[in-house]
């Protein structure tokens, strides 16, 4: 699948402040700067598409983007960020979970992991708060690009030893680069193939 159009369609905090046309919607959400808003820019083809920056917690808002006219991405806050206080981190989670939890056209959270690491407990508490409320959805290793082709396919593998300590099935995996665009026909075309299901 190719992204021939991709417009700002709106930010809202509530369920009941989102774009007012029902579309499939595909989420993407991770650590803050985990690269969600380069990834989101590189499947678009759009480097100013969402807003990126250095700096943790920017992403306070659920973005909406509209896609080909036909569906949705949407840009959510990044969870974690440590330097933030706990009023801003409840404030946030709320905004998340309002959103996951309550979309109904949401047809899959796309989780971002950054492949420079193990993947960190509070990565499987938000997947195993996920599997609790029967959202679907697959993960995107972020970053592959800093790793070489046996460190990555190590690292993978340690994520997914780590991951079956908790599920006795994996979602899909993508490896994704934000510099290089790995992963992004993969991506697209994963949805792609939801969206003919719909």
């Amino acid at each position: 699948m190719k992204i021939a159009e991709a417009v700002f369609a709106g930010s809202s905090t509530r369920i009941s402040q989102k774009p007012k046309r029902k579309l499939p919607e595909f989420a993407f959400i991770g650590r803050s700067n985990v690269g969600k808003s380069s990834l989101i820019n590189s499947l678009c083809g759009n480097r100013k598409l969402a807003m990126t920056s250095s700096t943790p917690g920017k992403t306070k808002v659920v973005n909406h983007f509209l896609i080909n006219d036909s569906w949705y991405l949407v840009d959510l806050p990044g969870y974690g960020y440590a330097r933030m206080g706990q009023k801003g981190r409840d404030e946030l989670a709320a905004v998340i979970r309002d959103y996951i939890t309550g979309s109904q056209e949401m047809v899959l959270l796309f989780v971002l992991i950054d492949a420079r690491h193990d993947i960190g407990r509070i990565d499987i508490d938000f997947l195993s708060e996920l599997g609790e409320h029967g959202i679907p959805f697959a993960l995107i290793m972020t970053k592959c690009d800093k790793l070489g082709p046996n460190a990555l396919l190590a690292q993978v593998e340690r994520d997914r030893e780590i991951l079956l300590q908790e599920w006795e099935e994996l979602p899909p995996v993508f490896c994704s680069s934000s510099q290089t665009h790995q992963g992004r026909e993969e991506i697209l075309n994963y949805i792609g193939r939801l969206l003919e299901t719909i």
